[in-house]
């Protein structure tokens, strides 16, 4: 099942507070995101259907194995491709920024050489 961009940003962004906060909730994704409760509602709706996350009773959500898969890629990729960035001698602001649109499109292939010459 091919997986959309935004999916895959709100899945590492639930990986990202879920290892700040302890604890996961829409609002969170919604401040962290600057996105509309309304819209985070419908995301979380859409990835709770296709599987990836759970959520329970008191609104607390849970990455499922299938997006956990996921978020921990982007994750890799956004960290290992901000780092590679700024040793090259970017910015900060812009590695990260940067780093947030190449992960998503990145082959395989392509990130894996970039991480071993990364290191």
């Amino acid at each position: 099942m091919e997986i959309h961009e935004s999916a895959e940003n709100y899945l590492e962004t639930i990986f990202m507070i879920k290892n700040k906060k302890g604890a996961v909730r829409s609002i969170d994704i919604a401040n962290e995101l600057e996105f509309s409760k309304p819209s985070v509602s419908v995301a979380m709706k859409n990835l709770r259907s296709n599987g990836y996350i759970d959520i329970d009773k008191n609104g607390y959500i849970t990455l499922l194995d299938s997006g956990l898969k996921i978020a921990e890629k982007m994750y890799e990729r956004h960290i290992t491709l901000s780092n590679w960035l700024m040793s090259l001698g970017v910015s900060p602001q812009i590695a990260v920024e940067d780093a947030c649109r190449i992960e998503h499109i990145i082959s395989t292939e392509s990130f894996e050489a970039i991480k071993k010459l990364a290191k």
